[in-house]
């Protein structure tokens, strides 16, 4: 073990400790009950390949179509499955999972910051406050609201745990290279605690290559983690790009072949289902200007996190003289980093952690959806806390810690008030609409939101203002969410007995985006209804012929077959929508398919089992419908 006259006891680190994990709690308290929302639909609600754990080929390969956020992203898939397995679509379960990795992921940064600040480059200055200083670089950074989007909202846990992993392969990293520190070169001469030392720090390096592994499996940000380990070891351990070669360099090597899986995935992910990559959505040019307003954004918001908006839309930058307020100050940050990193390395290496880490999602590769997504500064933001809270113990130590802890006092309560606001998607949304109105998606979840409160009239105004800013672009050949607002609104008027209506929008959905199946689906639910029956079944084959893992047309083609005689075919697709969906709906509707069918014993199995799973659940009609 290291010995330094910097070292606090251990009872200073654990109560360090404790502080941590009770104010993330109070942060967070309050996000149990949030319900799920925005791209939670489709990748948790709507994902087949998380209900069955003991299928791992399946659970290993995520959906990809239409930009899932699981798509090639198989460690966030496996973990929703694990949450499925143990609490089915409980949501209180996901948050859990996702409080507990970012507590993880606060302890690995409290550790990593003490240790960086007892290097003996920077133990100097910040040595004998090490610790506290590392107590409040984390604290900051895991209360902070910006933090929310990461945490709170239930997927982008594939943000979060890939901040969990890149903070762990770096700690480990510097644990192994720690244990082999002043080691003889000869192992076999050396004394048994030198021997347990660098059996020690083969195991750290173990893990340091499986965070590293499984990071690259979780989200594309990792790949910028084999470098900023071997600028860590240049900066603090080696002392020269030479020197860290030479030490460890089939360490690096091994992080860098990493790589490999991570360009595996990237490339099966095909462009994230057409929403990223070259070539898709805006010009790398015009990309690049978006995200120079985005990255000064973003550096507000750690300095000053209001407005918060969950969804800042599709709209770019079009001509770079919109880029004037923006881009220099990207240029003079980038220049000075490029300046740190020979003239002061340890500042050098924050802001090569600020650009790195950001690079995949906020360079010149254009993210179709989303150029802009406050998820984004999970890890970054730890470089600015970083240097913010050194920066302002060297200028004022005893002041520091008393402006320190009142930004933490109130970070903390805009945190507990941003994750309140997640607990009522309606004050969400219309927040997001009031913050952005000229986005077509934020309208279209608000109208979602309002009509799960049955208040129709608002939600068919908002979806009605949503398919006004989307026509354009479904016009022009962009990228729309046209045909799903639509068919949304569709739904809304169906519940209000406006069928002709809800036809009219279901058709134009299927014209505006004839891969979508819900267009065909609920077209197939209304000649359903009508006992237009061969009508029915044709719409629903075409809907599953889109979407294999539609469970909902599988239930609902059962139902027209049922009705039509053809037993067999019936029962298979019932069987089918409980495979994809086994939820004790899905075992009701096998149930009564059973009892018409004439097999009252396997009804009777499937019903009672619905009412184990649900004791609530009363039996109705199975046909369903999707929104």
């Amino acid at each position: 073990m290291r010995t330094s006259r910097f070292l606090p006891s251990r009872r200073g680190i654990w109560l360090a400790a404790a502080g941590l994990v009770a104010a993330v709690l109070a942060a967070y308290h309050a996000s149990f009950s949030g319900p799920f929302i925005f791209d939670d639909g489709p990748a948790i609600v709507g994902n087949p390949t998380i209900r069955h754990l003991s299928a791992p080929l399946q659970v290993l390969s995520p959906p990809r179509e239409r930009g899932q956020t699981v798509g090639g992203r198989p460690v966030v898939n496996l973990s929703l499955a694990v949450n499925y397995a143990l609490g089915g679509e409980d949501v209180r379960g996901y948050h859990a999972f996702n409080l507990a990795v970012h507590l993880l992921a606060t302890l690995v940064f409290f550790g990593l910051a003490r240790r960086t600040l007892l290097q003996p480059a920077l133990a100097g200055r910040f040595g004998p406050a090490a610790t506290p200083l590392a107590f409040a670089m984390a604290l900051l950074w895991a209360v902070h609201p910006l933090q929310t989007e990461a945490v709170t909202y239930v997927i982008q846990r594939a943000e979060s745990l890939m901040g969990l992993f890149y903070l762990l392969t770096l700690y480990a990293f510097i644990r192994g290279a720690e244990g082999k520190a002043g080691g003889r070169p000869s192992f076999a001469k050396a004394s048994a605690g030198e021997k347990a030392a660098r059996h020690g720090s083969v195991a750290w390096f173990g893990l340091s290559w499986l965070a590293c592994l499984f990071g690259m499996a979780t989200k594309e940000v990792m790949a910028s983690a084999p470098l900023l380990v071997l600028l860590y070891d240049r900066t603090f351990i080696a002392g020269s790009w030479r020197e860290a070669w030479t030490r460890r360099r089939g360490f690096h090597l091994s992080l860098a072949a990493t790589w490999l899986l991570l360009g595996w995935l990237v490339l099966g992910a095909d462009h994230r289902g057409g929403t990223a990559g070259l070539g898709i959505g805006d010009s790398p040019w015009t990309y690049a200007l978006t995200e120079s307003r985005a990255l000064v954004l973003y550096l507000r918001l750690a300095f000053w996190p209001r407005p918060l908006v969950l969804d800042y839309g599709t709209d770019a930058l079009a001509h770079w003289t919109e880029a004037l307020p923006y881009a220099p100050v990207v240029v003079l940050l980038l220049g000075g980093t490029l300046v740190a990193l020979a003239r002061w390395p340890a500042a050098g290496l924050l802001g090569a952690w600020f650009f790195a880490i950001l690079a995949p999602s906020s360079s010149f590769v254009p993210i179709a959806v989303q150029p802009i997504a406050e998820h984004r500064m999970y890890l970054p933001l730890a470089a600015v806390v970083a240097l913010t809270v050194a920066g302002l113990h060297a200028a004022a130590r005893r002041a520091g810690w008393f402006v320190l802890g009142a930004a933490a006092a109130a970070l903390l309560a805009a945190t507990m008030a941003r994750n309140d606001l997640y607990r009522q998607p309606e004050r969400l949304w219309a927040e997001t609409v009031a913050r952005r109105p000229g986005n077509a998606r934020a309208q279209c979840y608000y109208a979602d939101a309002l009509a799960a409160q049955h208040r129709f009239p608002e939600a068919l105004a908002h979806y009605d203002e949503a398919i006004r800013l989307d026509r354009p672009a479904a016009g022009r050949g962009e990228r729309s969410i046209l045909g799903d607002v639509l068919v949304n609104s569709g739904n809304v008027l169906r519940s209000v007995g406006r069928e002709a209506e809800a036809a009219e929008r279901y058709e134009e959905a299927q014209r505006a985006d004839p891969d979508l199946a819900a267009a065909p689906y609920n077209l197939g639910c209304l000649d359903l209804l009508a006992d237009r029956r061969p009508a029915a079944i044709a719409r629903f084959e075409r809907a599953l012929k889109l979407d294999p893992n539609f469970a909902a047309a599988h239930t609902s083609l059962g139902s027209a077959l049922l009705l039509e005689g053809r037993t067999a075919p019936a029962l298979a697709h019932y069987e089918e929508a409980l495979r994809l969906d086994p939820s004790a709906k899905a075992h009701r509707n096998l149930g009564l398919a059973l009892l018409y069918a004439h097999r009252p014993r396997e009804g009777a199995a499937e019903l009672a089992e619905a009412t184990r799973l649900d004791p609530a659940l009363a039996p109705v009609n199975p046909a369903g419908n999707r929104r």
